[in-house]
């Protein structure tokens, strides 16, 4: 049995999300939430919500054990850009891409 949660839209790139991803794949919630909580990056914070998202998703619909959960999948996707233009000098235009992300949880119990 598995407990799915998603985050769309996520204003960060998903080159910032993937390396916070990686630091919680296949550890236990409360290893990952204790990650998440002390890492000082952007990404953490809408994580540790999605994390939490999906603990309560595993309780409340799938009556899983919250101790014997851990982050089985964790990936990011890129969402749509946002195309932004920034002047510049003598008249040009700068290209500023704004990108977004859309992160997939997945918990499942230990055997």
């Amino acid at each position: 049995m598995e407990a799915r949660a998603y985050l769309r839209h996520a204003r960060i790139a998903p080159r910032k999300v993937q390396i916070v991803l990686d630091l919680i794949r296949n550890k236990p919630v409360d290893t990952a939430m204790a990650i998440l909580k002390h890492t000082p990056k952007a990404a953490c914070e809408p994580l540790e919500k999605l994390l939490k998202s999906a603990i309560a998703n595993a309780e409340n619909n799938h009556n899983m054990d919250k101790n014997s959960l851990y982050v089985a999948e964790c990936f990011v996707c890129p969402g749509p850009i946002m195309k932004r233009i920034r002047p510049r000098a003598q008249g040009r235009a700068f290209h500023i891409l704004k990108r977004t992300s859309h992160v997939t949880m997945v918990l499942r119990e230990k055997e």
